[in-house]
């Protein structure tokens, strides 16, 4: 508890620090305002500053998960919306100091060189001023991610984005040939507003008659019962051959402080319970086969294998016990860096596997030939299809969000996979 206390502290400290900083921009971008102008532009920067420090208190005295769904998940934007902002204001601020000082030295070096007068020496020093040009530039650019941020708050959340591909798998059985999965991921119920985003959510997946639909984790953002009032909506979804789910990082009540060990266990049975009222079949740590015409390929789930800071639950091991490898096997694993830490190492037969978690980040720039996120510093494998040799890997993107109630650049998914046994 002091440990989580005292991250707070000093994340509050770097806030205030970053606040006082970015003040000085403000304040020479409104030189030529009117008093009452200036005052209230002022007021207005340190009001939403202390909202933000109040809001970071209050999350630590109080089960801020228990606050209206609105106040919560937009004020929480507010922070996340002004830190990035404000970052790429400091740095312009401190590259703007940095020019001072090299043009300080090097009015002090030229003094000691043709000794003027120390008290111009001194006078030069003392007038070295800010630059306008690089401030207002901080200024600018540092307005990008905002005014990007509230747009992709207002018009993307639920801007949902249908990916088609077509997967050559040479080894596929002939009666799977032209078989489509819908994978899904990260939808975090406990995000959603209103109903109407999933249910439109639901009906586009109908829409693509799939063959099966995978769910690879994270239904929920805390607990289970922010699934409760969209478990009708859910049950909607319609395939050939059901809907086939694991866990994720958020499913499992990490993120939460219970009073003991079994009231965790109870909410991680809970969700169990859920997924089967969905009619979904949760794969646990476990492996199943889809049939057709006497041929099949299997499918293998595997709970939240995590890395970083996220917990490891699954055993991959165990999910491949007795399995009797088909020609074309599927993994769902929630966390895309297990692909690359354990499947492409120990386990060839793997043909495909399907993860989401990274979301993209929800921020980044998507265009035809480019691919950028933030995220992608943290994980290599973070959206769209991956090869190593003979296998594959898909990350999704999440159909929902969490933190940020939005998208900029990178939009929620629905993933269509025809799985094709050569090039037509």
């Amino acid at each position: 508890m002091l440990y989580i206390n005292a991250r707070i502290v000093f994340f509050f400290i770097i806030l205030l620090l970053i606040d006082l900083y970015a003040f000085q921009a403000f304040r020479l971008a409104t030189r030529g305002y009117s008093r009452t102008a200036i005052r209230w532009i002022q007021i207005i920067y340190w009001f939403v500053s202390c909202f933000c420090y109040g809001l970071i208190v209050f999350t630590q005295l109080s089960d801020w998960h228990s606050w209206n769904i609105y106040f919560r998940t937009y004020s929480i934007a507010v922070l996340i919306i002004l830190i990035p902002s404000k970052i790429i204001l400091v740095l312009f601020i401190l590259v703007d100091d940095l020019v001072r000082l090299l043009r300080w030295l090097y009015i002090k070096i030229s003094s000691w060189v043709k000794k003027p007068e120390p008290i111009e020496t001194i006078r030069k020093a003392k007038t070295l001023s800010r630059s306008d040009f690089i401030i207002k530039t901080g200024l600018l650019i540092g307005s990008i991610p905002f005014f990007s941020m509230i747009y992709g708050m207002v018009f993307n959340p639920y801007n949902y984005k249908v990916r088609k591909l077509r997967l050559i798998l040479p080894d596929l059985p002939g009666s799977f040939d032209g078989f489509r999965i819908v994978q899904v991921s990260d939808i975090h119920t406990g995000s959603f507003l209103s109903p109407e985003p999933l249910t439109r959510a639901v009906n586009i997946i109908n829409e693509q008659k799939p063959d099966v639909v995978f769910f690879t984790g994270d239904l929920v953002n805390y607990r289970h019962e922010e699934v409760l009032q969209y478990m009708e909506i859910l049950k909607k979804i319609e395939a050939r051959n059901g809907v086939m789910s694991i866990f994720g990082n958020h499913d499992y009540g990490d993120y939460l402080k219970w009073g003991n060990i079994e009231a965790k266990e109870n909410e991680i049975n809970e969700l169990r319970k859920i997924h089967s009222q969905l009619g979904w079949n949760l794969l646990w740590d476990e492996h199943i086969y889809i049939e057709q015409n006497g041929e099949k390929i299997a499918v293998i789930g595997v709970q939240n294998c995590g890395s970083h800071v996220f917990s490891n639950y699954g055993s991959l091991e165990k999910a491949t016990n007795n399995i009797n490898y088909c020609p074309v096997n599927i993994l769902l694993s929630h966390d895309p860096s297990h692909w690359g830490r354990e499947v492409t190492n120990k386990y060839p037969n793997i043909n495909l596997t399907l993860s989401g978690h990274t979301h993209g980040m929800q921020f980044g720039v998507e265009i035809p030939g480019f691919k950028w996120s933030p995220i992608q510093y943290i994980y290599k494998e973070w959206a769209g299809l991956y090869q190593e040799k003979n296998q594959y890997l898909y990350v999704n993107r999440g159909l929902g969000f969490i933190g940020y109630p939005g998208r900029v650049g990178i939009l929620p998914e629905i993933t269509v996979i025809e799985l094709k046994k050569k090039e037509m």
